[in-house]
């Protein structure tokens, strides 16, 4: 077990790098570069839009990548290119090639996310706990918090920001790199097929999870700025965030491999929704970084709970291919998303970013209860069937 706990932590830093850094820190560089560059909130939210359409291509290929060439080299060559797409986002302040970067730091962080997923699924079948998948999309949280510390006191200068993005992501590569070999990696075999038919209220939750939740995040300093938060303020809301995402395996390793059905995700959805809607209730900052800290806490558990399910339903030959067709509906999700929320913010204020997310995650939670009879623990002895 200490043996892999420490694998999955070294393998979270791809959460890290993919997500924290490449996918999240976006929202905290969005006033900085939507002033400088004079974009509307429609524009802005379509950069988001641009790394959930990159992101949608890199689940659709990510398979056939850990096909052609490993698991553990497409969590490589996803890490590699995160840290390169990063510090291409500094190369132009045209908006076609701002969008390209942004879609490419997508592509290359979905091919992480899967690859890293399946890894950290071995590592939690070979030490017979659930941990291992919980840390791993913990890891999210320090790259969030390493960007919340040290974006926002760059104030204006973003492409500077940007630059120090992709030399953290860099150093996450090769700190990460050895953790991506678990000795079952083969080839021909690797991605194997899909196997969605016990899963589908799973996946129609996860689409509107998807949606909703990248908004929050994507807009949460644009939301502060509207409320007129001090530097400080959004520090340590960031940071909250991130050392919230950090503890979260410590609040759903358990639940996420016991609980019966889709009881932990349709909590979580739940818990997320409520978390949204509380800053909407009173806008004050000790009320907003309380809905941020429930935020953290349990957004990335809800990937965590859907690999479970995976993981539990699903034969392990399969693993890879279920996992990549939900990653593509995750990626449908977050790529719509933002760009809506946008436009309708446009018109309203953004508030309505945050009723974006809590009214999608309370339908998810809905969803998931409503088609919840999968569950976690060993495949049932048909599901090699479905």
């Amino acid at each position: 077990m200490r043996q892999a706990q420490w694998q999955a932590l070294r393998l979270a830093l791809g959460t890290a790098s993919a997500l924290g850094l490449a996918r999240f820190a976006y929202g905290l560089l969005l006033p900085a570069m939507r002033e400088d560059l004079r974009w509307t909130l429609a524009e802005a939210g379509a950069m988001s839009t641009a790394n959930g359409l990159g992101y949608l291509l890199g689940a659709l290929v990510a398979a056939a990548i850990v096909r052609r060439w490993g698991t553990a080299a497409a969590f490589r060559i996803g890490m590699a290119l995160t840290a390169v797409s990063l510090a291409a986002t500094t190369a132009s302040d045209a908006y076609p090639a701002l969008l390209a970067a942004r879609a490419a730091a997508g592509a290359a962080g979905a091919v992480v996310f899967v690859a890293g997923g399946v890894i950290a699924s071995r590592v939690a079948a070979r030490a017979a706990s659930s941990s291992p998948i919980t840390v791993y999309f913990a890891g999210t949280g320090l790259g969030i918090v390493v960007s919340g510390v040290s974006v926002p006191a760059l104030g204006e200068h973003w492409r500077l920001a940007w630059v120090g993005l992709a030399v953290a992501a860099a150093l996450t590569t090769v700190a990460s790199w050895s953790a991506a070999s678990t000795g079952e990696d083969a080839h021909a075999a690797a991605a194997g097929r899909v196997r969605m038919r016990p899963l589908w209220g799973a996946a129609l939750a996860y689409l509107l999870f998807a949606a909703g939740y990248i908004t929050y995040i994507t807009f949460l300093s644009a939301y502060l700025a509207d409320q007129h938060a001090s530097l400080g303020q959004v520090v340590l809301t960031w940071t909250a965030l991130g050392l919230a995402v950090v503890a979260a395996p410590a609040l759903w390793s358990r639940p996420t491999a016991e609980w019966a059905a889709t009881r932990a995700l349709a909590t979580l959805l739940a818990i997320l929704a409520g978390g949204a809607a509380l800053a909407l209730a009173a806008p004050t900052p000790p009320v907003i970084l309380a809905s941020a800290i429930i935020y953290g806490a349990t957004f990335m558990g809800v990937p965590a709970a859907i690999t479970a399910l995976i993981k539990g339903n699903v034969p392990p030959a399969d693993w890879t291919a279920t996992l990549a067709v939900f990653t593509t509906v995750f990626a449908a999700g977050q790529t719509a998303g933002p760009w809506i929320a946008g436009m309708v913010a446009d018109h309203t204020s953004t508030e309505a970013t945050l009723a974006w997310t809590a009214i999608l995650c309370a339908a998810a939670s809905a969803i998931a209860i409503a088609g919840g009879r999968t569950r976690p623990g060993a495949p049932r002895p048909g599901a090699a069937h479905n």
